[in-house]
This record gives C-alpha cells, structure tokens and sequence, in this order.
C-alpha cells in the first residue's frame, strides 16, 4: 500500500535502508568505509570542495549498492530458481556497484593521497631502511615460526593448511619490508594489496580459515616490524 503522507514515505525509505544494511554484508562494509572517508576528512581537515566531491563518491556507491540489493531481491521474486538472465541481471547490478566503488577509490586517491602520504612517509622513515642481513633474518625467520606453529598446531601440510598461513606471513612480512626499504608509499601500498591477494587465495581455495590467514599476516608484520627495530637499535 502506497503512503498517503511524506513522512511515512520517508519512513519506509529509511525501512529500506535498514533492510540493505541488516541483509547485505557488502552495505555494511561501504558504511563502514563512508565512516572511515568521514574521519579522515575531520582529521585531515580538507577542503570544502575536496569534502563535497569525496561525498558525493560516497553517496553514489551507497545509492548503487541499494540499487544492486532491490534488483536482487525483484530477481529472486521473479525467478526463484536459476535462470541465464536472472544471473545477468544480478551481475550487471553488482558491476553498477564495482564501477561507482572504482570511481570512489579514485577520487578519494586524489583528494587524500597529498594529506596522507606525506604523513606515512614520515613514519616510515622512523626505523629506516632495513639492510640485506636484516632483510633475510627477518624472511628467514618468518618462515621458522610458521613451521613451529604448524608443527604445535598438529594439523595442514607444510605448504597447506596449518595453525597459520606460511603464504600470508610471507607475503606481508615482505610487504613490510618493502614499505621501509622504499619508504615510498604507492610501493607500500601496492606491496600490501598484493600480500591481501595472496591472503585472500588461500581462503578462497579453502586452504585455511579467516583466522589462520589473520594469524599468517600478524606473525608476518610483527616479526619482521620487531627484527627491524632491533636491526636498526644495535646498527
């Protein structure tokens, strides 16, 4: 039944939008990234175009998410079992969402990266750039405690499955190395988007659960981040 009054209207749009919220994963994670974009907007103090532009990234990917979510809920209506255009219609929904997910990385990219980086530059350089012999202590002996931790865990194959993931604490301990050898941030960035792919595989292989590859990357980043500061305290 169609409201007779705006506020009932408005009622049932934000109704809408608690349902997203409520039954959608993918909503809950881009409100908690628009949360995240609006704290860094407050502590970095942009401008008010740069605020405007940012928002109005924001609100696009959150407006194509709903879209995506009342396209999927009309298409499992429609046609409850599967169907070739039923799986095309979900699929172009949540490419809407990708696109304007892009667009949004994009510009938060170019607004932000002149405030943050400077900023993760600095900190980087406060250990400083690791020498070759800290470098492979720190690798070689990555790999030590995820063998240790396998074999007390009692369970996975050396290269498969285990207490923790050898590939995520490798991949981020050289992540991590990456980031102070360069003190570049792109290249640290683009180094952790890569140990997050590599994380991810051995999920999506269903090689290891969520927390053993949390467990991989935290052994990977705090072993080498401590062999770092001891390389750089005694040098």
């Amino acid at each position: 039944m169609k409201p007779s009054r705006y506020i009932d209207s408005v009622n049932c749009a934000i109704e809408g939008i608690f349902y997203a919220a409520r039954n959608q994963r993918h909503m809950r994670n881009h409100f908690l990234a628009a949360f995240a974009v609006l704290m860094a907007v407050l502590l970095l103090r942009v401008s008010t175009l740069e605020f405007t532009l940012l928002a109005i990234s924001v609100f696009f990917v959150l407006f194509a998410e709903l879209f995506n979510t009342a396209i999927e809920i009309c298409v499992d209506l429609i046609s409850p079992d599967y169907h070739p255009l039923a799986k095309a219609a979900k699929d172009v929904a949540a490419g809407a969402v990708l696109t304007a997910a892009i667009g949004a990385a994009v510009m938060g990219y170019l607004i932000l990266a002149r405030y943050i980086f400077p900023l993760y530059k600095e900190m980087l350089a406060v250990i400083g750039t690791p020498a070759e012999m800290a470098t492979l202590v720190a690798i070689l002996g990555v790999m030590i405690v995820v063998v240790i931790l396998k074999a007390w865990g009692g369970k996975g194959t050396p290269l498969e499955g285990g207490a923790v993931s050898g590939h995520a604490a490798v991949a981020f301990s050289i992540a991590t190395l990456v980031s102070f050898s360069t003190g570049d941030p792109i290249s640290s960035i683009l180094t952790l988007v890569l140990a997050f792919m590599v994380s991810g595989s051995r999920i999506a292989l269903r090689l290891h659960a969520f927390r053993e590859v949390v467990a991989g990357a935290l052994v990977g980043v705090t072993f080498t981040f401590g062999v770092l500061i001891l390389f750089n305290k005694f040098n």
